[in-house]
């Protein structure tokens, strides 16, 4: 009997994204049972996967240097109690399987046995005999020691170092590594969950466990009543999986309505130049108070300084929300924006106070999208875009993502290593940059490349970042090659 894995295990053994693996279940290329794929199912689709070739090689090797060795640990790695614990609950599932095994073994003696028994007492009637020869073959066969596959030696050693984590009622899947607790790795998997403080004093993060068991990872001052934790609930910022698998019971944020407005003292940790005319700022927020949001929205900066009247401006968040203290922005040069004209005369410096009000705005993923993803971004529209990449990259559901990217202004593409490094390290990421002074003439040049490039423009989700006349002509042309406006999101952004 072959061995069977979740969709989301498979991907991490043979070494593609979940979404490639879900577009062939939906091509009927990869065949499923129950929402499980057989190892055998898997190798017939991969034939040449080797464990060098599935990325978890760097799991086992032996890492010779020390310092470097211990950051991989607390990556990889879990703690000693957690990997103990993982180790100790396979042996005890591995203990049932025997007993069950020993149980079915003892049935089947015992009713060949019964059939021996008859078929001594009728020598002349065959059928009896041909059955307690099935039974011995069936028997023998069984119990018969089978070669272990390459692909399940892995995921067995997958689930004592990685847990997964399945999400109820949405179904969604996250890994829990290294060190991580529950909250920490579901951020970074995508997932729009609940939280407060993150340090276990707020309670905004508490979820029921359905199955599997917790390790607690740091001290909870919040209180849980015994009947909460009679019925399982626990904080997911205080705990990790101890179990190789678990199922959690929780509410996730379905849209940006569901974001609550925040306003958070953030300090500036540096502020860099990628383009004469475009400075890159980075904000951290307090480790107990963090900002959440959806990639695609925005915020309110507001700076005040001793001589300076109180400045405040608008700006999409250019990060993913899965690192939410370390939130980045493209700040270009513009005398009409007052924050924008501090950051250039190079008022804000390392350690400089900012409030960040917000969040704002429904530019978001859309939910539960299986299609192939294009982004197209004018100028400063890749500020929401480099957000709803890397965030689609945290959930790995897309099948494929592509980007293009148009520049009219003397900047260019302000950030292009960025674009070459995601398709460098991703095989399902690809790239167009395209240059040309006038918004709408380049936005029906991006459609064009769009159409050479692209498969099938119809059966792809599209996300338009930029000034009114780029974004509204490329809807236009979108539109008028096939592809529904359900399918087009827009983010109109003033002109630099």
């Amino acid at each position: 009997m072959s061995h069977h894995v979740s969709i989301w295990r498979a991907a991490q053994l043979v070494g593609v994204s979940r979404g490639v693996l879900q577009q062939q279940v939906r091509d009927g290329t990869l065949a499923t049972c129950d929402g499980l794929v057989a190892i055998d199912e898997l190798l017939r689709c991969y034939p040449t996967v080797q464990l060098e070739e599935s990325g978890m090689l760097e799991r086992v090797v032996q890492i010779r240097d020390e310092a470097f060795g211990k950051r991989v640990r607390e990556r990889i790695l879990p703690s000693q109690e957690v990997l103990a614990q993982r180790v100790f609950l396979q042996s005890q599932e591995l203990a049932d399987v025997r007993r069950h095994l020993q149980r079915y073994h003892a049935l089947v003696i015992e009713l060949q046995q019964s059939v021996r028994a008859v078929a001594t007492g009728q020598p002349e009637d065959a059928k009896w005999q041909a059955l307690d020869k099935q039974i011995k073959r069936g028997l023998a066969k069984a119990l018969a020691t089978e070669s272990v596959g390459l692909l399940e030696v892995m995921d067995d050693m997958l689930k004592i170092m990685t847990a997964q984590v399945t999400v109820r009622p949405s179904g969604h899947q996250f890994a829990v590594e290294g060190h991580a607790n529950l909250l920490q790795s579901g951020l970074h998997a995508g997932l729009k969950l609940n939280y407060g403080c993150g340090n276990g004093s707020c309670g905004m993060c508490k979820v029921r466990v359905i199955s599997g068991d917790l390790a607690p990872t740091q001290h909870s001052d919040y209180p849980l009543s015994e009947a909460e934790k009679a019925q399982g609930y626990a904080l997911m910022c205080c705990h990790t999986a101890a179990s190789s698998e678990l199922t959690l019971e929780l509410l996730e944020a379905s849209g940006p309505q569901d974001m609550p407005l925040q306003q958070i003292g953030a300090q500036v940790r540096a502020v860099s130049e990628p383009a004469p005319n475009t400075r890159l700022v980075h904000l951290q927020t307090p480790r107990t108070h963090r900002l959440r949001f959806l990639a695609g929205q925005s915020v309110s900066l507001g700076w005040a300084q001793a001589g300076f009247d109180d400045v405040r401006s608008s700006y999409p968040v250019a990060s993913c929300p899965c690192d939410d203290r370390n939130l980045l922005f493209f700040v270009h040069r513009d005398q009409q924006d007052g924050f924008a004209r501090q950051v250039f005369a190079g008022n804000l410096a390392y350690g400089s106070q900012v409030t960040v009000y917000g969040p704002t705005g429904e530019f978001v993923l859309r939910e539960g999208g299986h299609r192939p993803q294009v982004f197209a971004a004018c100028d400063g529209g890749f500020a929401p875009v480099k957000s709803l990449i890397e965030h689609s990259l945290s959930l790995d559901a897309a099948p494929a993502l592509a980007l293009f990217w148009l520049a009219t202004q003397s900047d260019g593409h302000f950030y292009a290593n960025q674009c070459r490094a995601w398709s460098e390290a991703l095989d399902q990421f690809e790239y167009e940059l395209i240059t040309h002074a006038d918004a709408e003439a380049g936005a029906a040049e991006v459609a064009h490349a769009m159409r050479v490039d692209l498969f099938d423009v119809s059966d792809c989700d599209f996300y338009l970042a930029g000034p009114a006349r780029f974004v509204q002509t490329l809807a236009a042309e979108l539109n008028a090659g096939g592809v529904p406006a359900a399918q087009i999101s827009v983010q109109l952004m003033e002109a630099a």
